[in-house]
């Protein structure tokens, strides 16, 4: 029987614990910089990944973020904060992960192999909505059984695994593999194959949000600013591309109860209301609502 390239064992392994630290501490680096790099293998599949969650957002749908272990960890992590960066609704948007997600520091392993929580907790998909589920090795019985629910839902599904030819991606709409090579600790997934695995997540979302419109020459106009730190950088973002000073962006954010796509066009001399009919007009993409202005 092969080795899944996720349980393999490194070249630098032998004799790794006899290696003083800091040239240890240089192989896991490296280790984590070439997980890193297989990403740029599977762009075309991201982007697809990243299309199908506008799609499904935009169709009014939920995005099912499903995994178990580290991988639930990178998983919940990137559904967490889709809210205040991109302004994605709570709604369409749920975290299944084995076990539930901790609220300690302990993460039993166990709860990977139970599927019977998953009948309840997916209970209602549909086909306007979405599974991303992600494995590192591509055969947790947890993601499998998910899979199934979602195919029997005629759901989408995005899978995310480490390991090629595995059952996850075969099922998957679109299917991601990142072919990280072995960790320097083997079986070690939450080193390589986790980094690669945030990566790709980010990025999908990343691309979602594109496709949505909610991001304007590299700058994120539908972030939701709840805090200091955001609110100054609505001011910056709305200031930039309206080419107002910052008193001028303040004012149209105000206007907009600090929504920043129309406080944008607050400030190129809108209302409120024609802003947001403009907004509405164009599915609420910035720069087509811009194009109208000139």
């Amino acid at each position: 029987m092969n080795t899944p390239q996720t349980e393999a064992l490194h070249e630098e392994a032998y004799g790794l614990d006899a290696r003083p630290l800091d040239e240890v501490a240089r192989i896991l680096a490296a280790g984590q910089a070439a997980a890193a790099q297989t990403v740029c293998d599977s762009t075309r599949d991201i982007a697809g990944a990243g299309e199908l969650m506008a799609r499904t957002i935009r169709a009014g749908g939920v995005i099912h973020y499903v995994a178990a272990g580290s991988s639930g960890l990178m998983a919940a992590s990137d559904a967490m904060e889709l809210g205040g960066t991109f302004s994605i609704p709570a709604e369409q948007l749920r975290i299944h992960m084995a076990g539930g997600l901790p609220d300690g520091v302990e993460m039993p392993g166990a709860t990977e192999d139970d599927t019977h929580a998953l009948a309840t907790g997916l209970a209602g998909l549909s086909s306007r909505d979405l599974l991303i589920a992600v494995s590192a090795s591509g055969t947790t019985p947890y993601t499998l059984a998910a899979v199934e629910i979602a195919r029997k839902a005629r759901a989408k599904i995005i899978a995310i695994a480490n390991n090629p030819d595995t059952a996850l991606l075969a099922a998957a709409n679109v299917p991601v593999c990142l072919g990280t090579p072995p960790e320097v600790l083997s079986g070690s997934t939450r080193m390589g194959a986790g980094t690669a695995q945030k990566i790709a997540l980010n990025m999908m979302s990343t691309l979602m949000a594109i496709d949505l419109g909610h991001v304007h020459d590299g700058m994120m106009v539908n972030v939701h600013a709840d805090n200091i730190k955001l609110r100054q950088r609505a001011a910056g973002i709305v200031a930039r591309i309206a080419a107002v000073d910052h008193e001028g962006a303040m004012a149209a954010l105000d206007a907009t109860g600090g929504a920043v796509k129309p406080a944008v066009l607050v400030a190129r001399g809108q209302s409120a209301e024609t802003a947001q009919a403009l907004l509405n007009d164009t599915g609420s993409n910035l720069r087509a609502a811009l194009a109208r202005l000139t």
